[in-house]
């Protein structure tokens, strides 16, 4: 996933890039890191861990400036490590350059190849450091930064929303099939620019607009400039999981509100799959949008079944003496008096290899759930992400090698209903030949390498 955000002529441009990277932090634990301009050098600070662990009052005091990007890290290519937290800057030869990426290049490593056997050393094993090279055998100091922009871009393919910071511009570019989301916002007299909109409510930013597929956006004392990557396509490719899962539910995405969207689902898997129970309750948090709109379709009450602890990391203790579903239990909690003797319908974003899901379903039966109907707000998942989700192998999903009967048994659901693929692109109210569904139908609208 990841989430990146910037800000141009701000004089508190740090902080406000930190509080971006905090709206963001569900999209990426791992890493985080900001650069800061100040018209002449460029600061930057990384570190391993969330947000709040890796800046503090004295390293924000440190980065000076009015221009700056940030970046919370979630690996899908790079191993989890200090070295591969972005943003990464680098001096070529018309100066410092920052860049932060949100997506995954398909043709990285055959790139990469190719920049090491003509003489390149690379700092880092992420995707992003090939754009970076790419860019400082392009650039010359009479074409500028945008202009070589447009001559690389068009040969990286894959996912890539990307925000690049020179001592003195703020730059954004937004691949050509618009994988993943990338928002303008104003902010006073600054420029900010977040892959969600909820970002701008924190700050208290106005979203002016998405940055279209293809658009590279350059903020500068001149004001907006937009340039188009010369790259043919004939549609767009959106991740449809940033509506299943991804996005917060407050912000706008692909020019839709994700609450809403989520809510629809919940409206047509009642009508595909109408069930009587006594209660509706969603696996937090994702599906919980999902849920609300399935009682409402349904008039089945919603409550809250499961809590979800929202402080849980990785724990490094586990008991010597063995409890069953450990990792489940230091996430989720049933209420026991909800559930007790309840026929209970489940709201769940997706099944991946179908163990937590079993887990879960054994958690809400020792609460005393007397039946489960698991409803799953996307279709079966029987094929890899390529273009920024870190997905498993084709075996490791359930759902390549099983029926949704045989799902159905494995997690010791009463039932299991997935939404039909028509169902879902129906609740987003878009044009389905517009979204990457790739996971689902093994079609890869930007190939695979």
């Amino acid at each position: 996933m990841c989430g990146i955000f910037g800000v141009y002529n701000h004089k508190e441009a740090a902080n406000i890039t930190y509080l971006g990277l905090y709206a963001l932090q569900h999209r990426g634990q791992e890493s985080a890191g900001i650069a800061v301009s100040n018209g002449e050098e460029i600061t930057t600070h990384v570190g391993m861990g969330l947000v709040a662990d890796v800046f503090d009052k004295d390293v924000l005091s440190r980065l000076s400036g009015n221009i700056s990007i940030g970046h919370v890290r979630y690996s899908t290519t790079g191993s989890s490590e200090l070295r591969n937290a972005q943003p990464i800057t680098v001096k070529c030869s018309v100066g410092r350059i920052s860049i932060v990426h949100n997506g995954n290049l398909i043709n990285a490593e055959r790139l990469r190849k190719k920049l090491e056997s003509e003489g390149s050393i690379f700092q880092t094993n992420s995707d992003t450091e090939v754009i970076l090279h790419l860019l400082a055998r392009t650039v010359h100091s009479s074409s500028g930064i945008v202009k070589g922009l447009l001559q690389v871009l068009p040969q990286v393919r894959g996912a890539y929303s990307l925000l690049l910071l020179t001592p003195e511009e703020l730059i954004a570019a937004r691949d050509p099939w618009g994988v993943r989301p990338l928002c303008i916002g104003k902010l006073g007299s600054s420029y900010v620019v977040s892959s969600e909109s909820c970002a701008f409510d924190l700050i208290g930013a106005k979203f002016i607009r998405e940055i279209d597929p293809g658009e590279v956006v350059v903020i500068d004392k001149k004001g907006i400039s937009n340039y188009f990557i010369p790259v043919e396509r004939e549609n767009y490719a959106y991740c449809i999981f940033e509506f299943i899962y991804f996005s917060r539910p407050d912000s706008k995405v692909f020019n839709q509100t994700v609450h809403m969207v989520r809510k629809r689902l919940g409206h047509e898997l009642f009508k595909e799959n109408p069930v009587s129970a006594d209660i509706v309750i969603s696996i937090p948090d994702s599906a919980n949008s999902v849920a609300i709109g399935y009682a409402e379709a349904s008039k089945i009450p919603f409550d809250t079944g499961l809590i979800r602890n929202h402080y849980v990391g990785r724990t490094f203790i586990e008991p010597k003496q063995s409890i069953r579903d450990f990792g489940a239990k230091i996430k989720y909690n049933p209420v026991k008096e909800v559930l007790n003797n309840k026929r209970i319908v489940v709201l769940d974003d997706s099944i991946v290899r179908g163990t937590t899901s079993r887990k879960l379903i054994r958690m809400l039966r020792s609460a005393g759930a007397k039946e489960i109907h698991l409803n799953i707000s996307c279709p079966p998942i029987k094929y890899p992400c390529f273009y920024g989700i870190d997905t498993p192998t084709e075996k490791e999903l359930i759902a390549s090698t099983y029926s949704v009967e045989e799902i159905c048994q494995f997690i010791e659901a009463d039932t299991l209903h997935y939404i039909s693929l028509d169902g879902m692109i129906r609740a987003t109210g878009m044009n389905g030949r517009d979204f990457c569904l790739a996971c689902f139908t093994g079609k890869y609208p930007i190939g695979r390498k």
